[in-house]
């Protein structure tokens, strides 16, 4: 039997590549990114986006792009040298609510969640819907994350995927 981590680290690549085909789709596609309900997804990159590539067995080189206003070219060279995005701030749109948060392509962890604004809570009784409202607006993003990730495997096994979007992808890093 394969050890868990093992496993973890042969099938890792799957989430850096989900997060750089993201990254390509909100830059030049983002129509195509639907919610659950077949509803468009308000989704845009942040304010860090973090690449890696192995150079050796050993030796990880590491490109991280930040701010608000950040030229993302660098990113672009460092997947010409063959960098795959391992984390990528998000911002989320749904109606008049917004969201943002990080996400890791390694293990998809969430981090740095921010929710809408929820009310205040005025006496301990309201305690317990304040938690469920909070628990409510974080598996929205639980649930993007995973419709997404599952739209991309579809498609990553897919022939559209060596036919159209690997073509389409390379011409994005050469533009």
């Amino acid at each position: 039997m394969l050890d868990i981590a093992v496993l973890y680290n042969k099938y890792k690549f799957l989430g850096h590549e989900f997060l750089t085909w993201l990254w390509f789709t909100l830059e030049n596609d983002p129509e195509r990114l639907k919610d659950d309900e077949g509803m468009p997804v308000q989704l845009t990159v942040g304010n860090r986006i973090v690449l890696e590539v192995i150079r050796e067995e050993s030796t990880v080189e590491s490109v991280t792009i930040k701010g608000d206003n950040a030229d993302l070219s660098e990113g672009i060279v460092a997947i010409r040298k063959g960098a795959l995005v391992t984390e990528i701030s998000l911002a989320y749109k749904k109606g008049d609510l917004g969201w943002s948060f990080t996400l890791k392509g390694e293990n998809f962890n969430i981090t740095g969640l921010k929710t809408p604004e929820t009310p205040p809570v005025e006496s301990g009784d309201e305690t317990e819907g304040a938690v469920i409202d909070k628990l409510f607006l974080s598996r929205e993003v639980v649930d993007l994350t995973g419709g997404l990730f599952r739209d991309f495997v579809r498609l990553r096994i897919s022939e559209a995927w060596k036919k159209e979007t690997v073509p389409a992808i390379k011409g994005w890093l050469t533009a």
